[in-house]
């Protein structure tokens, strides 16, 4: 178990409640509607929030890769390495007791999602952890790896991918004498503090301070009392879970969890083009977690309102438990460096402070794009949101609002 404590009320408040047996869709398109007036909401205030919501699509180019050059792609080492496409119109879809009460935009078209795409990360490492195969999230995560050997030479000295007669070398991104403190659960709440350069990205050219002078000389924070969003700590995450799985990333979500909840075959999860491994006499890419460089999930609006149906129902998808409720809990428990986040991308309410008309047992999956999957156990409510501008609790407050 995770070393935070659980709040009761968070517990006694995941699983939604029901005056009857929960609906859960069937798969592909036989997914039953409802009329607002049906779920106990007003139909004009709930057409009201979602002209809210397309009034409010993102000004940002629709091509994501001229987006990138815009934003990250300034940063040091910020040139991409993964696939981008053009994105959709603003979208959305929203769903009550299980059921949809409304969609707009374009929600079968597959778009990136990107750091949504950490909550599937996450889900992986959670599967890993039901099965035994990390037995300890606070344990160090250098216990848990063997040395990596990247499929190709990596281009960046700072991996030591080529030994200095030109043999390769395995990829050791845990063995410092700071990473090898670094338990699962700090990667997981993003407050590892990960020193070094994974798939040709320095950890300190993302999102880089003003100051140029520390990047590469400031002092560490011990694992667990600082949190930075970061994307190649995360990206290392998604490398030790590939390590324990032994198999791809997609693969494990496929079987254990988007084919039972009935996902469409549309979603991918890409990493970088030189991503790739050598596992098992196979060659296998590791998966980015997000679209920060390129790459990450690439879903549709619909996926992503089963994905966050899933988790609002504890991880249990009509009557068979995927995910435990257990992963779930710890998944959902703020973490004491940055309250309002628990396991990546679980984005908790706590206190009220992200979305102030909400429930705190409610959260999010969010990233950037605006792309935001709401999960309200108390209202049995999902809202997922894409390509919105930054202020998307706006659209949870109004939609909360249609509830009767």
């Amino acid at each position: 178990m995770s070393r935070y404590a659980i709040p009761l009320a968070l517990i006694l408040a995941a699983p939604p409640a029901h005056a009857q047996t929960p609906y859960f869709p069937a798969a592909g398109d036989r997914w039953e509607r409802r009329e607002p007036a049906q779920v106990g909401m007003d139909p004009v205030r709930l057409q009201a929030a979602i002209d809210w919501a397309i009034a409010a699509e993102t000004n940002a180019p629709r091509d994501l890769e001229v987006n990138h050059y815009r934003s990250f792609g300034r940063e040091p080492f910020g040139d991409a390495v993964g696939p981008f496409k053009e994105r959709g119109p603003q979208t959305g879809v929203i769903i009550r007791n299980g059921y949809i009460v409304a969609e707009w935009g374009d929600p079968h078209r597959v778009d990136m999602t990107f750091s949504v795409t950490k909550s599937f990360l996450s889900t992986v490492v959670g599967l890993a952890w039901d099965r035994g195969l990390i037995p300890d999230v606070n344990a160090p995560v250098q216990a848990s790896m063997a040395p990596v050997l990247p499929a190709e030479p990596v281009f960046h000295d700072a991996e030591r991918s080529i030994g200095p007669f030109g043999a390769p070398r395995p990829i050791e991104p845990f063995d410092t004498e700071h990473n090898r403190q670094i338990s699962w659960d700090d990667l997981l709440r993003q407050v590892s503090d990960f020193e070094g350069t994974l798939w040709g990205k320095p950890e300190w050219a993302d999102r880089p301070s003003q100051n140029p002078e520390e990047w590469m000389t400031r002092d560490r924070a011990t694992p667990g009392s600082a949190y930075e969003y970061n994307d190649t700590r995360v990206n290392a995450l998604a490398l030790a879970a590939l390590n324990v799985w032994r198999r791809p990333l997609p693969d494990v979500l496929r079987e254990y969890v988007m084919d039972p909840i009935g996902a469409s075959p549309t979603w991918r999860w890409y990493g970088y083009d030189n991503s790739w491994v050598i596992i098992d006499g196979q060659r296998i890419q590791s998966v980015s977690g997000g679209g920060h460089w390129g790459g990450g999930m690439f879903i549709s609006a619909r996926d992503q309102a089963r994905f966050g149906l899933f988790t609002l129902r504890n991880g249990n998808w009509a009557g068979k438990q995927l995910l435990s409720s257990d992963w779930l809990a710890m998944a959902r428990t703020p973490t004491p460096a940055q309250p309002g986040y628990g396991f990546m991308n679980f984005f908790v309410n706590t206190g009220q402070e992200m979305y102030a008309a909400a429930p705190e047992s409610a959260w999010s999956h969010r990233g950037a794009g605006v792309n935001m999957v709401y999960c309200d156990p108390v209202n049995d409510i999902v809202i997922v949101a894409r390509w919105i501008r930054g202020n998307e609790a706006g659209l949870v407050e109004r939609v909360l609002a249609a509830i009767n």
